[in-house]
């Protein structure tokens, strides 16, 4: 697997194994300490801020220094192959440590948790503890069964726990930029993920404690938050009810008191016109006009959608359940184009799919050239244990092919990229400012409306967390460099 450029921080290569640092709760130290560090998507990392809110209450302190822990966890990905290994190799590693502390409990969380259990606990024997997505309020509990001698599991996946109530302490963060997560879980049975075995079904938060999150964030000097979902489109809550997904029966005729995901857009960016709201992830079949006019109705929602499209044929899209074809894919850019101005759009692909033919992947290549994507994450096809793809397809296309069909798309996009941002020289961008270049502190770094990451000079009258309008002088195929006006 590879990922061309990095647009957002859904994906961030650069956070994988990131281990947290907190302030510790006053007057509750227990003396022992926390270790855990995350892999995987955006909200892994999401969910390690909650893990760490419940047991910073039981009076644990962290430590970026697993030789000191008492207590190691890892928050896992089951999605990507690198991930997965990743994390295996560092269990051994803690395994190792557990011999010079034999009290040293030590713990596997979030996806991988949820679909290797018995392999963590009773074949590999890696681990005492495995924690699903859902059951993060039962460490405590689960701490203590470890520590009076017994292995401890849930892996219990719920139709109504979001968390809602428990305020997310941010980790490593910069104080500018926070997830928001708004939804748990997904009711999308693609054939090549295992998000739905792993996370549950689909359950909307409460609009309101979305909303207080965010007013919470942008009152501690946040200025941009990002909606997290698997599918943020298919967003509902009823007044009323606990939580509302897609499949519930009151969602046939959603009425004055259901909130869809364009009215909770609205309701956050209307917290302050100073906070941007991004959010992640999109999915065709759902993403509505409403959505759309929504986003071009604020400044401070941005113009940038990821929307994924896996592949451009419809035949495999069949294949992958996506629900929708190619005409839907097309008519949803095209919605996009029309309605909101200067609108960046990125991407997903999967090439060398079972089955997938020479004509089938030319006609991904053909939809990279309709829409000329902004940014992509590029994989080749690699078969997940427990998906349904790996029960009902052969994995029949060989690696050679694979590897020369994502390289084509790899080339087309870079093609693409460098296409968007020399378009945006001569242009000035609003740009938020998030800290130093990560070359030079001369610089600052920031990104604009359309998610390009933007380099400038460091100036006396603008610091992080401040707007800025950058003239956009030149361009790289990831990096926009221009000066403040």
């Amino acid at each position: 697997m590879m990922d061309l450029v990095i647009p957002d921080k859904i994906h961030d290569e650069s956070r994988q194994g990131e281990a947290l640092v907190l302030e510790p709760a006053a007057g509750k130290n227990n003396g022992r300490k926390l270790y855990i560090e995350s892999y995987g998507c955006a909200m892994n990392f999401s969910d390690s801020e909650i893990v760490a809110s419940i047991l910073l209450e039981q009076g644990f302190e962290t430590t970026a220094d697993y030789s000191v822990a008492d207590v190691i966890f890892i928050n896992t990905c089951s999605i990507r192959e690198n991930a997965e290994q990743r994390v295996r190799n560092r269990l051994k590693e803690f395994t190792v440590a557990k011999v010079k502390k034999p009290g040293l409990v030590v713990g596997v969380l979030g996806c991988m948790a949820e679909r290797l259990k018995s392999k963590f606990l009773e074949e590999e024997k890696l681990v005492d503890v495995v924690v699903g997505p859902d059951a993060y309020r039962d460490l405590p509990n689960l701490i203590d069964q470890v520590d009076s001698g017994q292995k401890a599991v849930n892996v219990l996946l719920s139709r109504e726990e979001t968390y809602a109530d428990i305020s997310p302490v941010r980790l490593n963060s910069n104080g500018i930029n926070a997830f928001v997560s708004i939804m748990r879980g997904c009711d999308n049975m693609c054939s090549f993920c295992v998000v739905p075995f792993t996370r549950g079904r689909e359950r909307s938060r409460d609009p309101q404690s979305i909303v207080a999150e965010c007013t919470d964030l942008f009152n501690k000097g946040y200025r941009e938050v990002t909606l997290l979902g698997q599918n943020v489109d298919s967003y509902k809550w009823k007044a009323g009810s606990e939580s509302e997904g897609p499949s519930s029966e009151s969602e046939t005729n959603p009425g004055d008191n259901t909130t869809n995901f364009a009215n909770l857009l609205e309701l956050v960016a209307l917290v302050n016109p100073e906070l941007r709201v991004r959010f992640s992830t999109s999915h065709p079949k759902d993403i509505t006009d409403e959505v759309l006019h929504t986003i071009n109705k604020y400044e401070n929602i941005c113009n940038y959608i990821h929307l994924p499209v896996q592949s451009g044929n419809s035949r495999i899209l069949e294949m992958m359940n996506r629900t929708y074809d190619r005409d839907w894919y097309i008519n949803r850019i095209d919605a996009i184009r029309r309605i909101i101005t200067d609108c960046a759009i990125s991407t997903d692909v999967i090439t060398g799919f079972c089955t997938e033919t020479d004509e089938e992947h030319n006609d991904t290549v053909t939809m990279m050239d309709y829409v000329k994507y902004d940014f992509a994450y590029m994989f080749k096809y690699s078969e997940r244990p427990g998906t349904l793809a790996a029960k009902r397809y052969a994995d029949d296309i060989p690696e050679e092919i694979k590897q020369n069909r994502l390289q084509q798309i790899v080339a087309k996009q870079q093609e693409y990229s460098f296409y968007r941002m020399q378009a945006r020289i001569g242009k000035v961008e609003k740009v938020l400012i998030e800290g130093y270049s990560k070359k030079s502190d001369k610089d600052y770094c920031g990104r604009s409306d359309q998610n390009a990451m933007v380099i400038f000079p460091v100036g006396e009258n603008y610091k992080p967390g401040q707007y800025v309008n950058v003239l956009i002088e030149r361009s790289t195929s990831a990096t926009l460099i221009g000066k403040v006006v």
